[in-house]
């Protein structure tokens, strides 16, 4: 097969590929993250008045999304199994759709046939000598739903970088080619100013973490600043849904070697990348980083595969039983379930495993008042993404509360212990209320 031919009878312009492609009545799938095929999707958006009643399948988007507008309202309709921010609203007013899912799961809801796809909307680096394009930072949650759909509209952006892995597409797979060649998105983890309680927790998370271990980090301030404090460490190594900057100077100092990894050894192995142009440069071809389907890199049995690894998620509440609301505030919708049922339940299989669940003590409401994160009951409706049977690890700046094969009486003093000062004495009111205490 001559595939140069191939590829330049398949290339197209981004309005020629969706007319072609797209009709009233699809479900597509979206890549996201910072893999949104920018070109394409403004004009899907030029073209949503012409169509009625196309679903877009999706997880996390980092950008505008004016596919979610309200005057696309009965033309373009997201299905989100992962509230992101730019989408909240529609979802909150009924404009968009949100599917709870472990992400673990996510991928096989279009293998098997769950949701059938149309078309799938990627984004590619330019193909190799072999005629194969990489997905790039997006490699997880695309590669299944892309070969399960019946066409693939592939943006060919010279800027992706060329990720190693289970990351690869031939060009024979895609339908309509779009050369495009802009920046990818940047999301630096850290955009905050240094804030003492996240440095605090991650402090405290990092004497948790021994030499040896595997890791993973969800999205967030804390997991990025728990990096900056395992410069002492020896031999770590990374099995993560996603990671982002903060690996590099680990891996230049040489703390982070995958050295002593009991899967995949030698390799940091993810399902996505988000960060900035630095990351995106140093894992353009680099053989260290393998990326994988998140069908695999999150299934809690090849988690737990890797000894003595360390999964480490954030959390809006957590009651004094020890169940985890991390995906909603009361009944409102926020995020979604994530990979941290994943990565908790694959760390506690795992030798000498440490599944961390760790948040600041309080939260401040946009009318100014400061309430605990610590909770005696969690608010009502609230999602319980951890429940009180996974979970170990809860910290907090003000320490480390280890629930494993506690009672609910130790468990309630322990997170009491852990509360911010000046709502523990409520907490243990309350605790006694519920005869917890």
């Amino acid at each position: 097969m001559d595939w140069n031919k191939l590829y330049q009878s398949r290339i197209v312009s981004a309005e020629e590929a969706v007319r072609a492609a797209i009709k009233s009545g699809n479900r597509l799938f979206l890549t996201g993250n910072v893999s949104v095929p920018q070109k394409v999707l403004a004009a899907l958006v030029n073209y949503a008045p012409e169509l009625h009643d196309v679903e877009i399948c999706q997880a996390l988007t980092v950008g505008p999304a004016d596919y979610v507008a309200p005057e696309m309202e009965g033309h373009l309709r997201v299905n989100s199994i992962f509230i992101s921010a730019n989408i909240r609203k529609a979802v909150h007013e009924g404009r968009a759709d949100f599917t709870p899912v472990l992400l673990s799961e996510v991928p096989l809801l279009f293998k098997r046939g769950i949701l059938p796809l149309d078309v799938a909307l990627i984004h590619v680096s330019p193909p190799d000598e072999h005629g194969f394009c990489s997905l790039g930072v997006e490699v997880g949650l695309t590669k299944t739903p892309a070969e399960s759909a019946r066409i693939i509209i592939a943006e060919v952006n010279e800027q992706m970088p060329r990720t190693l892995g289970d990351s690869f597409i031939h060009v024979s797979r895609l339908d309509y080619i779009v050369p495009v060649d802009y920046p990818i998105a940047e999301l630096p983890m850290s955009q905050d100013a240094p804030n003492d309680v996240v440095e605090k927790i991650a402090s405290y998370i990092a004497e948790l973490i021994p030499d040896g271990a595997t890791m993973q980090m969800g999205i967030g301030a804390i997991p990025d600043a728990v990096l900056r404090y395992l410069f002492d460490k020896k031999d770590l190594g990374v099995h993560t849904e996603l990671f982002s900057d903060g690996v590099i100077d680990l891996v230049e100092a040489g703390v982070l070697t995958n050295a002593a990894k009991t899967l995949h050894p030698g390799k940091i192995v993810a399902g996505f990348i988000l960060g900035t142009k630095r990351l995106y440069d140093w894992v353009d071809d680099n053989p260290m980083i393998e990326l994988h389907r998140t069908e695999y890199v999150n299934d809690p049995f090849v988690i737990a595969q890797n000894e003595r690894m360390v999964a480490i998620n954030s959390a809006i509440e957590v009651d004094l039983t020890g169940q985890v609301c991390a995906d909603s505030i009361g009944p409102k919708l926020y995020s979604g379930v994530g990979g941290q049922l994943d990565f908790i339940y694959g760390a506690s299989r795992s030798k000498g495993g440490v599944p961390i669940i760790a948040l600041p003590s309080t939260t401040t409401l946009r009318d100014g008042t400061r309430v605990s994160r610590i909770v005696a009951m969690l608010k009502r409706g609230a999602g319980v993404v951890t429940t009180r049977n996974h979970v170990h690890y809860v910290v907090t700046e003000y320490g480390v509360a280890d629930l494993y094969g506690k009672t609910i009486r130790q468990r309630a003093q322990a997170l009491i212990n852990i509360a911010h000062p000046d709502f523990r004495a409520d907490l243990k009111k309350q605790a006694h209320e519920l005869h917890y205490l």
